[in-house]
């Protein structure tokens, strides 16, 4: 009987650490993602911010971007706010007019 106890604590030390291990790599990972994310931006292109704002990014350095949003508009942000990029096929496809509704 005392056996099957040892294995039970051995058990109940074992798990907690097994999901500190697992919560510690996944948060390396997604570090690791955002910082070669932030790495590939280029001037020139189109992103959302992760406020949902959609922009253009006209200037970058270490630690800030600058943003056009409309015509005339520039944003400075923090470089972890851009959230992603605009798919180019889906930013050509919203900009076509379309015929629907037309005879």
């Amino acid at each position: 009987m005392n056996e099957g106890s040892q294995t039970a604590s051995l058990l109940l030390l074992l798990l907690p650490l097994l999901l500190i291990g697992f919560m510690l790599y996944s948060a390396r990972k997604r570090q690791r993602t955002m910082a070669e994310f932030s790495a590939s931006l280029e001037v020139g292109e189109e992103i959302y911010m992760t406020s949902g704002i959609r922009g253009r990014i006209t200037e970058l350095d270490d630690e800030h971007a600058r943003v056009e949003v409309a015509p005339g508009t520039v944003l400075t942000i923090d470089r972890r706010a851009i959230g992603m990029k605009v798919d180019s096929t889906a930013s050509s496809a919203e900009s076509e007019p379309t015929d629907e509704g037309r005879d």
